[in-house]
């Protein structure tokens, strides 16, 4: 039985692909917090359709897919920011006339063109066939920044996401604060699009802040919690999707909804209560 779970581990590309799978995990779940609690959970949903349409343009001109498919998702993330800000739209408007058209066009793009470049299905549903050293690299680099720039800016992110207004006059600079954290999310669906996929990466974004919710009200706590739950999903949903011959995205957030679903029956009424103010 142990040889079994331990043979996958034979192969670099499922070595590389555990680790990334692990740290995507922990990352969105850092991420999602401030997405779940400043109740904009569609975004990372939105973005991620947003940066697929990045993905078809730069294949079919022959640029590097990671360098058109961010530029296209930051774009996107800043321009959703500029107009919600200014107040003229309701956020979901905004991010649904953006993030669809994007993605639209990217299937527009392929139907028209043809597909060129890296797998279509791998960039929608994930693949860990691709992964190598290089993108172990990229992605434990961006959890770095990322992580660094939370514990850092604490004060600051926690004014911003649970009080705007009292944050303004306290000093903190919530316009800059909120375009960090929207740059901090459009980098990490590209990182963890290899992995789980455009289609997904908005479930490990909100999965796990989720869950943590319903087990703390403190925010740190919560921090840690959802970090950890997306790392463990990221981690146990790699070694079924090997064991269980699907797609290592899908595995991933099946594994999360499980996790979801014996929180949320667990929880109690206090539990569900806290998730339900998110």
């Amino acid at each position: 039985m142990i040889d079994r779970l331990l043979t996958p581990y034979e192969y670099e590309f499922f070595r590389n692909g555990v680790i990334v799978a692990t740290l995507a995990g922990a990352l969105c779940g850092l991420v999602g917090v401030h997405v779940v609690l400043k109740g904009m959970s569609y975004i990372g949903h939105g973005l991620s359709h947003a940066i697929f349409g990045g993905f078809a343009a730069s294949s079919l001109l022959g640029v590097d897919p990671v360098v058109g498919a961010g530029a296209w998702g930051i774009a996107s993330a800043l321009a959703i920011d500029g107009v919600t800000r200014r107040r003229a739209l309701g956020a979901d408007a905004v991010i649904g006339v953006v993030t669809t058209a994007s993605f639209a066009a990217g299937l527009a793009l392929f139907a028209v063109f043809g597909r060129r470049g890296p797998s279509f299905e791998a960039a929608l549903f994930g693949s860990i066939l691709g992964v190598d050293t290089s993108d172990v690299v990229a992605v434990a680099a961006l959890a770095l920044v990322v992580g660094s720039g939370v514990v850092v800016g604490y004060r600051q992110l926690l004014f911003a996401t649970f009080d705007p207004d009292v944050a303004a006059v306290s000093g903190v600079r919530v316009p800059v604060t909120d375009a960090l954290m929207m740059l901090a999310l459009a980098t990490t669906i590209l990182a963890t699009m290899q992995v789980l996929g455009v289609t997904l990466v908005a479930a490990a974004l909100v999965i796990p802040p989720t869950i943590a919710r319903m087990l703390t009200d403190s925010f740190s706590h919560m921090l840690v919690w959802s970090t950890a739950i997306g790392a463990a999903c990221g981690f146990v949903g790699m070694n079924a999707s090997y064991h269980l011959d699907i797609q290592s995205g899908p595995s991933i957030v099946l594994v999360g909804a499980a996790a979801f679903a014996f929180t949320f029956a667990t929880s109690g009424a206090r539990g569900r209560a806290r998730a339900g103010r998110a």
